[in-house]
This record gives C-alpha cells, structure tokens and sequence, in this order.
C-alpha cells in the first residue's frame, strides 16, 4: 500500500515538473518574441522596447527553475559521472548507493533553497517589491521567487523519490554513439 502510495505521489510529481518544463519552453518562446521585436523596433523605428532588459532578468531565472524539475527528473542535471561509471562496471551496488547518497544530498540542498526562498517569496508578496526603474518599467519580485521556491522543492521531490525507490537511471546518460559502438 505504501509502496503503490509513493508510486502514485511519483507519477503526479513527474507530471508536474514535466507540465513545469513545458511553461518554461513556452518562457523560452515568449524571450524570443520580445528580443525579436525589440531588434526590429531599435533597427526600424529607433526605438527600443521598454523593459526589456528586466525582462531578460526576470525571465531567465523563471526559465532555470521552471525546467529544473524535470532536467532532475531524466538525470541531466549537470555532474561528473565518470567516476560512478567506472565504479558501476566493477561494482554496481556501490555505484547504485553512491548515486542514492548523492540524491539525498541533492534533495537536501534543494530543500534548504526552497526553505529559504518561500519565506521571502510570502515577503515580496506582501510589499508587492519590485525591480526595474520606476516610472519606466518595473516587474514585481514575487513571481521570480514562487517559481524559485516551487522550482527546488518539487526537485527536491522528485529526488527524494529516487532515494526511497532507488531507481536511479545511469543509463539514459549515455550518449548514442557509445551504443553503437559496443554493437
């Protein structure tokens, strides 16, 4: 029961930092479109799009921990597994709790980031702070830091998840060519 439990806590966590992933492609394309006009109106009407520059900020960081969730999902966050590769080849129960220690690490500082951040997300959404030049064009701060504070406690999740189910999946690391090369 516990087990069908987590499993199905899992699955709604996945769905979540893949749907977290599909609104920061959709940030992505929204960046694009504003850089594009941007350029076309500095070059046609010399006349630059205001806010463009806070935009960028603001968008950037929402994009990072929109798609982190699912980057820790598929295992391509960014780390050195040379050394868990050899290690598996010879042995693979410690490479297996070697990578459940380095996911409860990451769970661990994911959970702190996300401690920290939600109180100061609750904060700016009090003061309804901004950022920008007033005036001209300002964005509020607390959309940034829900996204933060959302962002690293669902990975924070999904790691904790490859912890308790240690299905850690080393082999969708592998780069194509190396499958084709060992056939």
């Amino acid at each position: 029961m516990l087990k069908s439990a987590a499993s199905g806590l899992s699955r709604v966590a996945n769905s979540f930092a893949i749907a977290t992933n599909a609104l920061g492609t959709l940030v992505v394309l929204a960046l694009v479109v504003i850089l594009n006009v941007d350029v076309i109106a500095r070059g046609l009407f010399d006349a630059p799009l205001r806010g463009t520059y806070e935009i960028v900020q603001f968008s950037v960081v929402m994009i990072v921990f929109l798609q982190l969730p699912d980057v820790v999902r598929v295992d391509r966050l960014t780390r050195s597994d040379g050394f868990l590769g050899v290690i598996h080849t010879r042995r693979p129960g410690v490479a297996r709790n070697m990578r459940r220690i380095i996911n409860a690490v990451s769970a661990i500082f994911m959970g702190l980031i996300a401690y920290v951040t939600f109180p100061e997300f609750l904060h700016m959404w009090d003061t309804q702070d901004y950022f920008g030049v007033p005036g001209l064009f300002t964005l509020p701060w607390w959309p940034v830091k829900l996204v933060i504070a959302s962002g690293t406690a669902l990975s924070c999740l999904i790691f904790i998840f490859k912890v308790v189910s240690a299905q850690d999946r080393p082999e969708m690391i592998r780069a194509p060519e190396h499958d084709e090369a060992s056939k």
